[in-house]
């Protein structure tokens, strides 16, 4: 009974051993066995040109646009009384947006009522100096009468008793400090007249300067076009609960509008451009002069030159950064509006005599590269292997690519999914091959 157990145990490790051997050739091997009803989708390497390109969507806008502009009021926010909508054709010197002035018309008429009391105490402290100069020039000559007097007694001193003369000078010692002291106070009390006039015009400055202010306030809520176009009012962000993908309406009359905000442009016609935003991994990818198609989606079949202009600051998060890129349009359609919808495809480089594949056939995995290679024709390998290749240039539709041969057969799909999901997924990247 000891031997039989003995020989049981002695099996089994052997039947393990030859599993684990199994399974370490099949990873050495790096197969993938699929089922025979499954079908891979395949192709082939090819050899030729390939055209690397990056395309996004869009809006049209004119380049160099008037931009209309909430101007400072100082009272907060301003309501939006009046606002064109999008499309209106404009001329130069027409009304785009008025904003509420209630407000402001309150302010002008305190600053007016304060400028005509400032100016009716300014002409009162004028009168006031006046009279008191008056008085006082009036005292300045009656000390100057009573000093020549005084004078004209002190002669007769050398004929007169001595106590008589005596009073005589005292007497004009007391006229000339009268007068002295006369002239001082005229001096003073112009100084003082000066400066009294002086602050009650400061006041009526001042209350000019707020009536001004609140003038032309007024005048720049009315916010008239400097160029003839169309309008396209912008969207209004403020106060909204914004998440991903949702719109942002736009401005409307009855919206609180923030000085230095945007409401509206005007383009320039003549320099259409394109504002997109694109993935940050495409970045390294373009450059300012680009080639660049542009595909408007209201004008079916119209298709229209332009090159890159622009790229911005990238924004968005860690998962999904973007950049804004700005695409200049060569030549313009009249048929072309702010706000349009456009596709735009940017030629990055072409690539003659390259081996290349569809990007569906290119797996990407801890920095590394590599394809499902069929089993040669002949051979009794059954399935796809995992070959690792060197990446050159990567399209979203052609990849170029290093180490393999041109005709070599890969799959356009990871052979393990498609064994376990159907062939679902392989005949959708089939269709969009051959589309």
């Amino acid at each position: 009974m000891k031997k039989v157990w003995i020989a049981l145990i002695a099996l089994l490790l052997l039947g393990g051993a030859a599993a684990g051997v199994n399974w370490g050739v099949r990873q050495l091997m790096t197969a993938v066995e699929v089922d025979k009803g499954t079908q891979i989708p395949t192709t082939t390497v090819r050899k030729g040109r390939v055209t690397i390109t990056v395309t996004a969507r869009g809006e049209l806008q004119g380049g160099n646009s008037e931009m209309m502009i909430v101007p400072p009021t100082g009272s907060g926010d301003a309501p939006i009384t009046f606002l064109r909508p999008t499309g209106d054709v404009v001329n130069s010197g027409d009304v785009i947006i008025e904003f509420d002035t209630t407000q402001q018309e309150y302010n002008l008429r305190e600053a007016e009522a304060d400028l005509a009391e400032a100016q009716a105490k300014v002409l009162q402290a004028e009168a006031d100096a006046a009279a008191a100069l008056e008085e006082s020039r009036w005292t300045t000559i009656s000390t100057a009468a009573e000093v020549e007097f005084a004078g004209l007694e002190a002669r007769k001193n050398p004929i007169l008793a001595v106590n008589v003369a005596r009073q005589n000078d005292i007497a004009l010692a007391a006229a000339r400090n009268r007068k002295e002291q006369s002239d001082r106070d005229f001096k003073n009390r112009q100084s003082s007249s000066d400066a009294t006039i002086n602050i009650q015009r400061a006041n009526a400055n001042k209350s000019k300067l707020l009536a001004d202010n609140a003038k032309r306030i007024i005048d720049s809520l009315v916010l008239k076009s400097k160029t003839g176009g169309y309008v396209h009012v912008l969207g209004n962000s403020s106060g909204q609960l914004l998440y991903s993908g949702a719109t942002v309406p736009d401005f409307q009359v009855g919206d609180m509008a923030r000085a230095g905000q945007t409401i509206a442009q005007i383009p320039d016609m003549s320099t259409w451009e394109v504002s997109a935003s694109i993935p940050e991994v495409d970045r390294g990818y373009l450059a300012v002069g680009q080639k660049a198609e542009i595909r408007p989606s209201v004008l079916a079949g119209s298709t229209l030159k332009g090159h890159v202009a622009a790229m911005g600051g990238t924004t968005g998060t860690s998962s999904s950064r973007r950049f804004l890129c700005r695409i200049a349009v060569d030549k313009a359609d009249p048929a072309l509006r702010p706000g349009m919808t456009t596709y735009v495809t940017i030629t990055v480089d072409t690539l003659e005599n390259v081996l290349w594949l569809p990007s569906q056939a290119l797996f990407e995995s801890d920095g590394r590269a590599y394809v499902y290679v069929s089993g040669a024709p002949g051979s009794k390998q059954v399935g796809f292997v995992q070959k690792e290749v060197t990446l050159l240039r990567r399209g979203e539709s052609q990849t170029v690519i290093k180490g393999l041969d041109e005709g070599t057969r890969v799959a356009l799909s990871r052979p393990d999914q498609q064994s376990k999901g159907g062939d679902a997924k392989g005949n959708s990247v089939m269709k969009a091959l051959t589309k």
